[in-house]
């Protein structure tokens, strides 16, 4: 009898052992679960919330204290210790969301104020323009004409720059008369290319086809730039412009010509037509500079070829 109630008493032992295994197992689970939750909390934690140092990190996660059961109180259960931890994990991702938030705008701000603010530095380096006692005095009668612009061959900010040679202007379209008759002009046919395609501009020049004779020695003038006919060609693209009721792109085609090579064959004529080009821009200051310019520098012309140009040119000009 007795052996009988042992066996039965170390059966209901075994069963209630048994029935504690898994609610233990799963309480381990849980906690394990619980206790990574917050090492990734901690690591967020430490990108939000860096120490000064660099190497102690606030806040940390803390589990909040578990109160001490007062005289005759049931001592907490594990899982009212694990609720508790969970709220303390809570409040702490409601406090990083926040302050992941307010980071945001606060930068959202700052790029925004930048963005409205920026201010691009001047060049280093820039050299003062020479005053105009340093220059010689022809140089400073060149630089009254174009406005204080150098020798070389650019165009001052009073008669603006040509147009690069290369972008030629599209042509109008034509009436069939006249296509007809720009055909008729005969292009020259030589062993010497380059002359022929100046050639070819001033026989359309002389029909007085002015906007097909500028596109073409535009062409020319691209083509061959150090051609020994390069003087004749942009006088000549000058007068073209002229003729055709256009004195401001003239005068850019006359001094850019005066100022590239000044012992070109057609250097004088083209200073002396940068006068008559401000002579019709009613522009009598620079009209006389240039005709001043003229005298010094080509007295044998003015006296001679283009004496008759220079006289009528003068005529009218209340030059000092």
């Amino acid at each position: 009898m007795r052996t009988t109630r042992w066996l039965m008493s170390a059966a209901a032992v075994v069963v209630l052992a048994g029935g504690a295994l898994p609610a233990s197992a799963q309480d381990a689970n849980t906690n394990s679960r619980l206790n990574k939750v917050e090492s990734e909390v901690r690591a967020l934690q430490r990108k939000v919330f860096p120490g000064a140092d660099g190497k102690y990190f606030e806040p940390q996660i803390n589990a909040a204290p578990t109160p001490t059961p007062a005289p005759g109180q049931p001592v907490s259960t594990p899982v009212s210790d694990l609720l508790t931890r969970m709220d303390a994990v809570e409040a702490q991702m409601a406090q990083l969301t926040s302050q992941v938030e307010q980071n945001t705008n606060r930068i959202t701000q700052l790029e925004a104020k930048l963005a409205t603010g920026v201010v691009t530095p001047a060049p280093l380096g820039a050299t003062p323009p020479a005053s105009q006692s340093d220059l010689p005095a022809s140089q400073s009668n060149l630089d009254a004409m174009s406005g204080g612009a150098s020798v070389r061959p650019s165009i001052p900010a009073a008669v603006p720059g040509p147009k690069p040679v290369a972008t030629a202007p599209r042509p109008v379209a034509a009436p069939s008369s006249r296509v007809e008759a720009v055909k008729a002009i005969v292009k020259p046919q030589s062993a010497d290319a380059a002359d022929d395609e100046y050639s070819y501009g001033y026989r359309l020049w002389e029909a007085k086809f002015y906007p097909e004779a500028q596109q073409q020695l535009k062409l020319y003038l691209e083509k061959y730039p150090k051609h020994p006919r390069g003087s004749w060609g942009r006088n000549l693209l000058g007068r073209a412009y002229l003729d055709d009721g256009n004195p401001s792109e003239a005068a850019k085609w006359f001094l850019q010509n005066f100022q590239t090579d000044k012992r070109g064959e057609r250097a004088p004529d083209s200073l002396l037509y940068l006068a008559v080009s401000m002579k019709q821009l009613k522009d009598t200051k620079r009209a006389c500079i240039a005709l001043a310019e003229f005298s010094d520098t080509y007295a044998a012309e003015a006296a001679g070829r283009l004496s008759a140009l220079y006289n009528t040119t003068r005529s009218g000009l209340a030059c000092s």
